[in-house]
């Protein structure tokens, strides 16, 4: 895992490349730039890509490019990142001797409104002409009326939700020209995204198809915003026909006050995904016709789930784990920054010095271990880990090399093996810090509702 992987340097080089070119606008760019935009034509000159970009980048040199240049332009800086993606993604299978399924076509959706696909497409081109540099609040502004009218149709709602949370980001950078500093792989990710979004299609559905058998959790991965939070939990599938056990995932989303913080995230997140109840509690869950897409995600329905017997989830990460076949990727889900393969990790040692980062030690190699990733909503801490010797983690790839969230360890406390989980307290808790955070949570969701009570009695 140390090696350096070929390619990837010069694949992210092109990336960053073309994200410069962004930052100054396409709309007149200078020499530098139109050198960058040429760099990320070269980077595709061997692929099915080859000949639209290498137009599109004429064009945009010539500061004449259309719509359908930028949508080449765009499906170039997701190709690299996706061969990226994939090229990392075969490192960490060679490292975990981890088989992987393999991705059918998806079917296409007929129900997207043309003429709204269109409208943000215009958006983005123009956002790609005025640059990060020139954006200001009547030109990010003009995008809520497309948002207004995608909303409604579910067919929309998911490039409505990327290109509301968008506009929210520039508007708050706005004016472009006073700024220092620009998110150019975010902004350029986002952009890439929306655009290619914008093809009839592009949306379409994955093949999903009813399981029945044991759901066993490895460990639950929470991710928290000012207003809204996720959790998405990680765990090996046994079908109950004897075929092979397969990695999966379930997630829960949803909206909060910006007062609720810590482990009180879980009362929201609890009562629509029980799962976690199961985790906390450690248990299995017996899954009965529930349907799972191609790319390993549960969509999860109460009714066919019930609480199972207790399983422990080392004992699953060190039998199952290894044996589970992990899913495919969906093409617009290749990138780097979404690598997340569940590892069981024993037998190392652990090294801090100073404010370097922690790491695990194997055999004269380190991995990085992002202890930044633990949420306060559990007991799992960084000393925690620290003091470990084995993990249940999540193997992803950052600043050129990679590393591992902690999701579970196993320490000893009084010299017996404790098991510390980052969601030990999703279903509910007797700790004292646990208990006061809950506690906290419900008065300010109680105070809210008696306000949006009074709002709507007014």
């Amino acid at each position: 895992m140390t090696t350096p992987v070929d390619g990837l340097g010069e694949a992210l080089a092109a990336v960053d490349a073309f994200d410069r070119a962004l930052v100054a606008g396409l709309s007149r760019p200078q020499p530098a730039r139109v050198a960058d935009l040429t760099e990320l034509a070269h980077a595709v000159a061997g692929s099915p890509l080859a000949a639209r970009v290498a137009e599109a980048v004429g064009k945009a040199a010539a500061g004449a490019a259309g719509e359908d240049h930028f949508l080449a332009l765009a499906a170039a800086r997701t190709a690299l990142l996706g061969a990226a993606h994939d090229a990392l993604t075969a490192r960490a299978d060679e490292s975990t001797g981890r088989p992987r399924g393999e991705a059918s076509t998806a079917a296409s959706d007929q129900r997207q409104t043309v003429n709204l696909l269109l409208a943000a497409r215009t958006w983005l081109a123009d956002l790609a002409r005025a640059g990060w540099q020139g954006i200001d609040h009547e030109l990010v502004g003009s995008a809520a009326q497309i948002v207004s009218a995608m909303l409604p149709d579910p067919a929309l709602r998911r490039l409505a939700t990327l290109l509301d949370g968008f506009a929210a980001e520039l508007a708050a950078s706005c004016p472009g020209a006073s700024l220092d500093r620009f998110p150019a792989r975010r902004w350029g990710d986002l952009w890439a995204r929306a655009l290619l979004l914008t093809r009839p299609g592009a949306t379409a559905s994955r093949p999903a198809a009813p399981v029945t058998g044991r759901l066993l959790p490895l460990g639950v991965d929470l991710h928290e915003h000012a207003t809204a939070a996720q959790a998405q939990v990680h765990a090996v599938f046994e079908p109950t026909d004897g075929g092979a056990p397969r990695l999966v995932r379930a997630s829960v989303s949803v909206p909060k006050p910006d007062t609720v913080v810590a482990a009180g995230v879980w009362q929201l997140l609890r009562p629509h995904l029980p799962l976690l109840t199961a985790l906390g509690e450690g248990r299995s869950m017996q899954l009965t016709d529930m349907p799972l897409t191609e790319d390993g995600d549960l969509i999860w329905d109460d009714d066919r789930a019930r609480t199972g017997e207790p399983a422990d989830a080392f004992a699953t990460a060190r039998v199952a784990l290894p044996a589970a076949t992990a899913p495919p990727t969906a093409p617009l889900d290749r990138h780097t920054a979404g690598l997340a393969e569940p590892v069981f990790l024993e037998g190392y040692t652990t090294r801090q010095d100073g404010d370097s980062p922690l790491t695990f030690g194997f055999a004269g190699h380190s991995l990085a271990v992002d202890t930044d990733r633990i949420p306060a909503a559990g007991p799992l801490t960084p000393e925690a880990v620290a003091a470990s010797r084995a993990c249940i983690g999540l193997l992803r790839w950052d600043d050129g090399a990679f590393h591992v969230q902690p999701l579970a360890v196993e320490t000893t406390v009084r010299k017996k093996t404790v098991a510390l989980q980052a969601g030990a307290w999703a279903g509910g808790t007797t700790d004292k810090t646990g208990v006061k955070a809950e506690k906290a949570a419900t008065d300010a969701v109680t105070v809210l509702r008696e306000r949006a009570g009074r709002l709507l009695r007014t």
